[in-house]
């Protein structure tokens, strides 16, 4: 009886994980909006090779750091920030890309005072 109850619920177990794991693929797509400091990743930080947008948000004292994709919007937000840190929210989707986050923003905004 023991050994039935333990199938039971480890198959139950089994079944929970496989129906989460599609919900999982699809939260990689998933848009989010982030609000954050927006600078140069070569002028301001110094880490990419050539002028790219930067969106460095701070959540419970950790910084995390978001490498906005140079397609149209980010060409035509640039001017904003590479030469001066501005606040910026800017609504996409983020990826994990060679240990860094890349996001593919649908619009970047600066944020008025």
């Amino acid at each position: 009886m023991k050994k039935n109850l333990f199938i039971k619920a480890g198959l139950t177990g089994l079944l929970t994980l496989a129906m989460a794991f599609p919900v999982l693929a699809d939260d990689k797509d998933k848009e989010i909006t982030i609000t954050g400091e927006a600078k140069c990743g070569k002028c301001a930080l110094k880490e990419t090779e050539k002028c790219q947008n930067v969106i460095q948000v701070e959540k419970e004292g950790k910084k995390t750091t978001y490498y906005i994709v140079h397609d149209d919007v980010a060409k035509a937000f640039h001017k904003n920030v590479c030469t001066e840190t501005k606040k910026a929210t800017a609504t996409g989707t983020s990826k994990k890309v060679d240990g860094k986050l890349q996001f593919t923003a649908k619009k970047i905004e600066l944020v008025k005072s």
